[in-house]
């Protein structure tokens, strides 16, 4: 059960920001007796690969924080999130069981990972849009400083304390479905009188 939650908890983590999980998976396996990555997913601890990740990271992070390079990178991350979804929820089960370690040709986990960072990176990028219209581009920015808090918490409760995914990740679809279903509103409340 655990080795899911862990899983589930990365990969809602990659849904908003796809290098955080996969780094705090690889340094806290690497420099810490709190993660330990599966035989198969040993490469994420490897110093190149930290590199590789922490480069990436510091680039999602500058253009997630620029209005219209943000949508931009939200198409390329399309493909990106939910890889690193799958690979983040293969490697956080792999973690607590040999028997969830991708090895043996069992690509359900991965499967799910990519799911459920698939879901919550489509919110991210369906919204992102709409906020930067209605706030001229200021609310881009604060919003996207917010999601990566909430990665990088997820990801330590994922892996720290998987127990509490099972309150994170349901509250982080509430807000984020929460805000999108406002957004909406205000659109078209916004086009009603506009058309009155």
């Amino acid at each position: 059960m655990l080795e899911l939650l862990t899983g589930a908890g990365l990969a809602s983590s990659a849904g908003l920001n796809a290098y955080i999980p996969l780094l705090a998976a690889g340094l806290l396996s690497r420099f810490t007796p709190l993660f330990e990555l599966g035989p198969s997913w040993a490469w994420l601890e490897h110093p190149a690969t930290l590199v590789v990740l922490g480069v990436l990271l510091v680039v999602e992070l500058l253009a997630d924080k620029v209005p219209a390079v943000d949508s931009v990178n939200d198409v390329v991350q399309t493909l990106i999130r939910p890889t690193s979804g799958g690979i983040t929820f293969g490697a956080g089960a792999s973690s607590f069981t040999t028997d969830m370690d991708t090895g043996d040709g069992s690509w359900w986990p991965i499967i799910a990972g990519a799911l459920i960072a698939l879901v919550l990176h489509g919110l991210k990028a369906v919204s992102r849009p709409v906020l930067n219209t209605v706030t001229f581009g200021a609310g881009g920015p604060v919003v996207s400083v917010i999601e990566d808090i909430i990665s990088a918490v997820t990801s330590f409760v994922a892996i720290v304390l998987p127990i509490l995914v099972l309150v994170v990740v349901p509250s982080t679809l509430a807000v984020g479905i929460w805000a999108w279903r406002r957004r909406r509103r205000k659109k078209r409340e916004r086009a009603e009188a506009e058309a009155a």
